[in-house]
């Protein structure tokens, strides 16, 4: 456990920003500052997790595509609405949940970090159904 404990720490911490994106407008109203910061924090934390799917020397070539699958899309994402954006974001989230489980390091992991990672992977995606709700409805 020791081991993972930072880790688990930080990566709670690092769900105060998607919280706050989600309370701001329910607080003081929606605005396009608030929707842009949520949008840049998820694909920059979307981008660090498939990051961590990386082993370079120790993975297959379909490991390593699954590794860039999410984040690739992210650039031609940006010519459409930012609600298709952040659908992509909510549903990448699992999908890297889902490449991490099936890779052979996941057996290894703390049972801690494993129920840490559903959790934050849950959270983040209501995040995001909440702000696509926000955006579309925003007062």
């Amino acid at each position: 456990m020791e081991k993972f404990i930072n880790h688990i720490q930080l990566s709670y911490l690092g769900l105060l920003p998607f919280l706050g994106c989600v309370a701001w407008p329910l607080m003081f109203g929606s605005n396009s500052v608030n929707l842009e910061f949520f949008t840049f924090y998820s694909i920059g934390i979307l981008a660090f997790m498939a990051g961590n799917l990386w082993h370079a020397g120790e993975q297959s070539y379909s490991r390593a595509i699954k590794a860039v699958a999410t984040v690739i899309p992210i650039p031609f994402l940006s010519f459409l609405p930012t609600q298709w954006m952040l659908v992509w974001l909510a549903a990448s989230f699992w999908l890297v949940l889902l490449f991490e489980k099936a890779s052979p390091q996941w057996q290894s992991y703390h049972v801690d970090y494993q129920k840490m990672r559903f959790v934050l992977t849950s959270v983040v995606f209501v995040c995001h159904i909440l702000v696509i709700g926000i955006s579309l409805y925003p007062k």
